[in-house]
C-alpha cells in the first residue's frame, strides 16, 4: 500500500511542477548574431518581464534584449 501512496505522491508532484512551469510564460531573451537567442529569465506577467528588460538594457546597454512570450515552453510541459 505504501507503494502505491507513493507513486501517487510522486504523480502529484510532477503535475504541480508542470503547472508551475506553465505560470511562467514571458521570457526576457538576449538576441544573439545569427537569428539567435537566449532566455535570461522568465515571469508569469509581461508588465514584470518589461520592468527586468528595462533594468538589463540599463545595465548592459551594448546587449539587446526583447519579452518574448514563450510558447514552446507549453508544448515542451503537455
Amino acid at each position: 500500500m505504501s507503494q502505491n501512496t507513493q507513486d501517487n505522491d510522486s504523480k502529484l508532484t510532477n503535475q504541480a511542477l508542470a503547472y508551475r512551469e506553465r505560470l511562467n510564460t514571458w521570457a526576457v531573451a538576449r538576441l544573439l548574431p545569427d537569428m539567435q537567442r537566449v532566455i535570461v529569465t522568465r515571469f508569469r506577467s509581461r508588465s514584470d518581464a518589461e520592468g527586468h528588460l528595462r533594468l538589463l538594457s540599463q545595465m548592459t546597454p551594448r546587449d539587446r534584449f526583447e519579452v518574448v512570450f514563450d510558447c514552446q515552453r507549453d508544448e515542451a510541459v503537455n
